[in-house]
């Protein structure tokens, strides 16, 4: 369930990885951590792009797809790195879900996710931009997970929520939601937070999604949820 880019310069043999990746790990950008005697919900749900030298080949090839999509100059790639470094600051919170009206690809996507595979097709869209040529016989796939909601309701942000002036059963409410999704649970208390967010999304049909610092309520309609790989052409002109 990642997705990553890979230079290797034709000059000096080097490999070379580009990536954008949740910094404090897939769980922790997803759900919050819920602190004892404090209201608000902590979230550590930045993002970051990370460009080193090396490509683990044994772990691509085991795990997943290693293949060649694209020939570009080092005209390109320098002006790509100098994009790279601009689209890792303007987008600093990993988003993993997609939020979309239902199933059907051409339903309402109410929020799109903001992760490592799209962090993958902004580049190739980068690199086409600055004249690169990809390969046409070259099928690429990334995981992408779904949730399936009626219009979403716009709620606030944290302060006029967990704020002295907020709205306390509310607050109440989205801490309950996410009480189940914490980490380091025994097996007892697994299988009833399993059971309480069955209960939740699927006969209470409510998620509470936190997105660009502010909350929104989902109202949650079948298949509720989905993991979804997802076949995308590359880019071309």
């Amino acid at each position: 369930m990642h997705d990553a880019i890979g230079f290797r310069s034709t000059l000096t043999g080097r490999n070379y990885t580009a990536e954008w990746y949740e910094l404090f790990q897939l769980g922790n950008c997803t759900f919050p951590h819920l602190r004892t005697g404090i209201s608000e919900p902590f979230w550590c749900n930045q993002g970051a792009a990370c460009f080193y030298e090396g490509i683990d080949d044994q772990h691509w090839r085991s795990n997943g797809t290693l293949v060649l999509v694209a020939t570009i100059s080092g005209s390109i790639f320098n002006q790509l790195a100098q994009w790279i470094r601009d689209d890792n600051n303007t987008g600093i919170y990993y988003e993993t879900w997609t939020v979309q009206a239902s199933s059907d690809p051409n339903s309402s996507v109410w929020f799109d996710s903001y992760d490592c595979s799209k962090f993958v097709l902004r580049t190739y869209e980068k690199l086409l931009e600055l004249g690169a040529t990809f390969k046409r016989n070259i099928q690429t796939n990334y995981t992408r997970l779904f949730l399936f909601s009626g219009e979403p309701v716009y709620l606030g942000n944290a302060s006029s929520i967990f704020g002295p002036q907020g709205n306390k059963s509310l607050a109440s409410d989205i801490q309950k939601l996410y009480f189940p999704y914490r980490p380091h649970q025994s097996f007892k208390e697994l299988v009833m937070s399993i059971l309480d967010i069955y209960g939740k999304v699927v006969l209470d049909k409510t998620f509470y999604l936190y997105y660009n610092l502010e909350y929104w309520y989902l109202p949650m309609k079948p298949p509720y949820i989905k993991i979804i790989y997802e076949e995308v052409p590359l880019p071309s002109r």
